[in-house]
């Protein structure tokens, strides 16, 4: 069934704000004070979202002496840990063929291990901290709704099958039905680790936590340069034994850094709460998060006010590596997710939308998250996710936190430790390259959804290409 997402409701849809996360919880935070001036610490943490607020809890927890203190450009939880889609998944960024390259097999294994783990880790210190983040270990659903995408379910399944500790059900139509009856679904992939959650109520908790630790986070407080032993801001220099980078999306803003990591943009909707009856056939009580196998893939939870969160691509990429300053997405991007959730779920065609919001994410040139430490400079870094980061920024801050404190572990010899990216191509090389990319993979998304082959159209496999995903 498909549904015309043509409503005039939508251009009076509020947009921006951050994200309808922080608006759930009555509106961005009042702020922290900023930095009053110059300061000296063991370790500076620049940026205070997942991977900086993880990094600080586990070096505060392991040696309470220690000085840290985090610096933010904005408040805890501007970035994308307050504007992401709520999934605590297993993924490893890059996948696990690259570590078994570079590395061997039992080292992309053991990445695997790890992120399986670092899910029940995030959800042991929720508990244990008293942060309510909404949490529900339903697993994760991937379907298929075209031909072509059945196919590379299936593929992928077999090829994930092959590896332990994945532990991938495949299910057949009927049975991905049973789980979420999304519309002309073909079939389904699943898997147990992973779990919903509210990722505003999970930062705004961690950065209690870590102030409860001694950690002072200064809001409001510009990083513009990073250099050994100091991070330069607007207030003064914060000299430190370590600095740690913990800035994704936003790093090109740092001086030196504007070719690192892509700042790729994502949006969401958010619907007004379903009825019950629509419930009723909908399924989804397990609460999985749900995605899909299209090339330009939808992402997204049923949250715990029984709304549905629906996330995907919107303008991929901005000239020049600008972000954003308040969240606002495009009206067009507005009304192609709103047609695409219509058309996943006809029962919510007359339900509002109630909010929607974009981020941005860090995309290395190889699409492979990394975890780095100089122990001559003290400089240190995490991030380039790829919109897995709900996850991994848990696995990174506890890495960090043993690079920090030179404890040889099981986390420091990861395969993602060191590892490094070539940099990102000049303008207007970078802008051609991103918006090409993502238009050949909606034009694949089109060619498959208007036929019946089992092949993946043409313009994806070109698309890979250019992305480096070959």
């Amino acid at each position: 069934m498909r549904v015309s997402a043509s409503r005039g409701d939508l251009a009076s849809v509020p947009n921006g704000d951050v994200s309808w996360w922080w608006r759930s919880l009555g509106g961005t935070p009042a702020a922290r004070p900023s930095l009053p001036g110059p300061l000296e610490a063991d370790v500076a943490i620049v940026g205070a979202g997942y991977t900086g607020l993880w990094a600080a809890y586990y070096l505060k927890r392991a040696q309470p002496d220690l000085r840290v203190a985090v610096l933010e450009q904005r408040f805890a939880g501007f970035g994308a840990s307050g504007r992401n889609g709520g999934w605590l998944t297993n993924t490893v960024t890059g996948g696990r063929a690259r570590y078994a390259g570079t590395h061997g097999r039992d080292a992309a294994i053991a990445q695997q291990r790890a992120l399986n783990a670092a899910v029940d880790e995030v959800i042991a210190v929720a508990a244990r901290e008293g942060i309510d983040a909404d949490i529900a270990k339903g697993g994760e659903l991937n379907v298929a709704r075209t031909p072509s995408q059945l196919v590379r379910l299936r593929a992928s399944a077999a090829a994930e099958q092959a590896w332990p500790h994945t532990d991938l059900e495949l299910l057949d139509a009927a049975q991905a039905a049973s789980r979420i009856a999304v519309d002309g679904v073909l079939g389904a992939v699943w898997h147990p680790h992973c779990a919903r959650v509210h990722p505003v109520k999970l930062v705004r908790g961690l950065a209690a936590a870590v102030e409860a630790l001694g950690v002072p986070i200064y809001e409001n407080t510009r990083v513009r340069e990073i250099a050994p032993g100091r991070a330069e801001t607007d207030a003064g220099t914060v000299r430190a034994t370590h600095v740690l980078r913990a800035t994704e999306g936003f790093t090109p803003e740092l001086r030196g850094q504007h070719r690192t990591w892509l700042p790729m943009n994502s949006s969401m909707i958010v619907t007004d709460p379903l009825p019950a009856a629509a419930w009723e056939r909908i399924g989804w009580a397990q609460r999985e998060t749900l995605g899909d196998f299209a090339h330009v893939y939808m992402y997204a939870q049923r949250t715990a006010d029984d709304r549905i969160a629906f996330g995907g691509r919107g303008v991929p990429y901005r000239y020049g590596s600008r972000v954003d300053t308040d969240g606002r997405t495009q009206q067009r991007t507005i009304a192609s997710l709103a047609r695409l959730l219509r058309d996943f779920f006809p029962d919510a065609s007359d339900v509002p939308i109630a909010h929607a919001w974009a981020g941005v994410l860090g995309v290395p040139r190889d699409w492979a998250a990394t975890v780095q430490h100089d122990r001559a400079t003290g400089l240190g870094y995490a991030g380039g996710y790829v919109g897995t980061g709900v996850t991994a920024t848990n696995l990174a801050g506890r890495t960090l936190a043993d690079l920090v404190l030179e404890r040889d572990t099981e986390l420091t010899r990861l395969p993602w430790v060191g590892h490094r990216a070539k940099r990102w191509e000049i303008e207007p090389l970078r802008w051609v390259a991103v918006n090409a990319i993502y238009t050949a993979y909606r034009l694949a998304d089109r060619v498959e959804a208007s036929g019946s082959s089992t092949r993946t159209a043409w313009p994806a496999h070109v698309a890979d290409l250019v992305a480096g995903r070959h």
